[in-house]
């Protein structure tokens, strides 16, 4: 799955819904695609559903640790 195809004005403005970080796009464990908070004491990542960052906190999974 690609990453999502967003303006960069647009992906400037995306913030995790829980830390209010800035996302950045990663891709997850899985191979599929995710943006993930950039919060170092929280690290959430988010998936992207057809192209779609789905920025749901009950959607979300902790990085790391």
């Amino acid at each position: 799955m690609s990453s999502p195809q967003l303006e960069d004005w647009v992906r400037d403005l995306l913030r995790c819904p829980v830390t209010g970080s800035p996302l950045v796009d990663r891709t997850g464990p899985d191979g599929v695609a995710e943006m993930v908070g950039t919060d170092p004491d929280r690290t959430l990542a988010y998936p992207v559903r057809d192209g779609v960052p789905v920025l749901l906190a009950d959607e979300a999974r902790e990085v790391g640790a």
